[in-house]
């Protein structure tokens, strides 16, 4: 593109220069309320294997797609069960994924050839504005393959800088500031005449079974690949490990003065006689959790840190989002 550009996301220009990018087969980087997303035009193949060699993940691991609204579902969506119009209706715009049959001949590159495709309407208003403005291009650009604008399996971006740190500057980044909530949307999969969550998110899953109409399936083995659903994603240069709050204070203990190159993250206040250990506390409530988790495992790496010590989530459902991202960060 040979243009550096971290621009202004709520600026007419910004907008309209990313729109001419994208139609004309180049990637975006654009902000949503979960995280920043690497974008390109989901109908142009070309363009969505630019996605997958940037990011270097393998070509059949499926992309989202950002629609402006429910009705541009149609254009990628060959059905649309009853109880995924209702979600729609419920979640969108806002951090919900849905798992769709494909229309054939729409969107094969970015649904990573398989047969179902998924589907978002982004909440945050410079991703609504970018997505109208693609509909209304000539030709029009009917949906935005957006992955999380970050190198695969690495912690997810939150922040236009994040993205910038992540690509250098050759890649137009729309900055719209923080993202609201922090972490991935979750993904539901209407394929099998049956509601199944394949990532949890921000939405608990009373509120989704709530909203559909009907409870929520386990996946079993045959359900569609969908993206940050592998056993290790979303990982820090440092080694992530996850321990209570007792066993995260013996571990302090035992190390002493000589603990370096350590960070920790959690609810309860811990001591350590080490004055190079790093500590960040977790907050009580999940959502604030959520929105600093990814800034916060990246401020650890960019300090230089080793290991980070995080205290397990408690168990109940609203902490379910952040305890996926944490137990597949540890995966690795």
């Amino acid at each position: 593109m040979g243009l550096q550009m971290v621009l202004d996301g709520s600026r007419p220009s910004s907008l309209a220069q990313a729109v001419r990018e994208l139609a004309a087969g180049e990637l975006v980087a654009f902000p949503t309320e979960t995280v920043y997303g690497l974008g390109a035009d989901a109908g142009n193949d070309a363009a969505v294997a630019k996605i997958f060699a940037a990011k270097g993940r393998p070509s059949d691991h499926p992309l989202i797609v950002h629609v402006a609204d429910a009705a541009g579902v149609e254009h990628f969506a060959a059905a649309v069960p009853a109880f995924a119009r209702r979600l729609m209706d419920a979640f969108w715009p806002g951090p919900l994924t849905l798992i769709l049959p494909r229309r054939p001949d729409v969107g094969g590159a970015a649904a990573g050839g398989q047969d179902s495709i998924g589907l978002r309407c982004p909440a945050h208003p410079v991703a609504h504005a970018l997505l109208l403005g693609c509909r209304e291009a000539r030709p029009p650009v009917h949906g935005v393959a957006g992955p999380s604008a970050n190198k695969f399996g690495r912690v997810s971006p939150t922040t236009a800088e994040h993205v910038r740190s992540e690509f250098g500057d050759s890649l137009l980044v729309l900055d719209g500031g923080p993202c609201e909530v922090g972490i991935e949307s979750t993904i539901v999969d209407c394929t099998r005449g049956a509601p199944v969550l394949l990532r949890p998110g921000v939405l608990t899953r009373a509120s989704i079974e709530q909203a559909c109409g009907q409870a929520l399936a386990d996946p079993g083995g045959d359900a569609p690949r969908a993206s940050g659903t592998l056993e290790s994603h979303y990982a820090p240069r440092a080694k992530v490990r996850l321990m209570d709050a007792k066993s995260l204070q013996t571990a302090l203990d035992l190390l002493g003065s000589e603990a370096a190159q350590i960070a920790t993250y959690s609810r309860v206040i811990l001591r350590s006689s080490s004055p190079a250990i790093l500590r960040r506390r977790m907050p009580d409530d999940a959502a604030e959790t959520a929105r600093q988790l990814f800034a916060v495992l990246r401020e650890f790496d960019a300090q230089g840190v080793r290991l980070i010590w995080v205290e397990t989530p408690p168990p109940a459902p609203e902490w379910d989002g952040v305890r996926d991202r944490l137990q597949r960060a540890s995966a690795g």
